[in-house]
């Protein structure tokens, strides 16, 4: 299928043709409710364990409480990752409340990245209000990451059981890698070049993993066996990179009433994100101003001070040299590919039909 690469507003279109059916008779937004209902308590009860100020910094990054501790309804996320950690729990053949204790502790790991990630970023705005470092300062942002990391472990290991250590094997490998993907991340803004393979490891780290991670604890704490949880697992990785290419593309053309972020957020950051990376691996004119120019970049003073019209026509080199199409068609790639690994593992056909239309949503979010 063709992919869309126009103005703002878009979509990516899934890979899978046949999915598409399954996307429209299954209802998503009832998967992701039902994931946030079910985890939500348990999470909310994770985080009063905190001392203060440390639980109301956590709450007003959660979206419970305002800048000034009043109550709010402020977005907390789409819940994509306790869906998925309940999915997992059901395609194993247990309740989906088996998966509870794993959903929240995905979730607590997968913030303790946020905090942190806005921090070493410098990013000021997450789900359109003011991130915790900008409005509690840095410090509180490393101490509440630190306790939701170390939360995330004390929920898995209080249950006690034998799936619960497996499970808690499964989380702390996955944060480790999660962690080395930043390491990565990071590093590669200082580097004039970065190949698309070390790209899409960096990505498979950073992002991968815990989605990985979140497919398959489910099931682990449900009773699966290491194969069927090594399946989920493979899923949810591909999902993962799917689910990166698609940011990496809001990163660069997103709207910011959706995103949340600034316009031209990647490029702001100088991320070597797979748009830039595949449009300076392309070759041709395009590809060659555009490296000249992030080298120019690279060695600029005053980088915070470019226009916008600056950040656009970089945009438009990524474009003309073929970043954004080609980030689109792995997103697609990516996406048969977690499809096809869900066929590893004997569940019930609406779970398998309920990870199909996950899938599909993730990869055609707005842009």
């Amino acid at each position: 299928m063709s992919s869309t690469t126009g103005t703002r507003g878009e979509s990516v279109t899934p890979a899978n043709p046949a999915s598409d059916t399954v996307a429209d008779t299954t209802d998503v937004t009832a998967l992701l409710e039902r994931g946030r209902a079910l985890s939500a308590p348990v999470l909310r009860a994770a985080v009063d364990r905190l001392a203060p100020p440390m639980d109301t910094v956590a709450a007003y990054h959660f979206g419970w409480i305002d800048a000034q501790g009043r109550p709010s309804d402020g977005d907390g996320g789409k819940a994509v990752r306790p869906a998925l950690a309940l999915l997992s729990a059901e395609a194993a053949g247990a309740a989906a409340e088996a998966g509870v204790p794993g959903a929240v502790a995905v979730e607590l790991v997968h913030n303790f990245s946020l905090l942190h990630d806005d921090l070493m970023d410098g990013d000021e705005q997450r789900r359109h209000r003011d991130t915790v470092w900008k409005v509690h300062g840095p410090a509180q942002a490393i101490l509440v990451g630190d306790a939701l990391f170390a939360l995330a472990n004390e929920i898995l290991l209080e249950l006690g059981t034998v799936e619960a250590g497996r499970a808690a094997r499964r989380l702390t490998t996955a944060t480790r890698k999660l962690i080395d993907g930043q390491a990565q991340d990071i590093s590669y803004e200082h580097r004039e070049r970065v190949t698309v393979e070390e790209c899409l490891e960096m990505e498979g780290n950073k992002t991968g993993a815990l989605l990985a991670c979140a497919c398959s604890i489910g099931a682990v704490l449900g009773g699966a066996d290491d194969r069927t949880a090594d399946v989920l697992e493979a899923y949810g990785y591909h999902l993962g990179l799917a689910f990166q290419a698609v940011d990496d593309l809001l990163g660069i053309w997103g709207d910011p009433e959706s995103t949340g972020k600034q316009t031209w957020s990647d490029l702001r950051q100088r991320k070597k994100s797979l748009p830039v990376v595949a449009a300076l691996a392309a070759g041709g004119p395009a590809s060659e101003r555009l490296g000249e120019l992030l080298a120019a970049d690279a060695k600029s003073n005053d980088f915070d001070s470019f226009s916008e019209e600056e950040f656009a026509a970089r945009a438009a080199l990524i474009e003309e040299a073929g970043g954004r199409e080609w980030t689109a068609q792995e997103a697609r790639r990516q996406h048969a590919v977690a499809i096809e690994a869900l066929h590893g593992v004997d569940m019930p056909e609406t779970v398998r039909a309920q990870l199909t239309a996950l899938a599909d949503f993730v990869v055609v979010r707005k842009r």
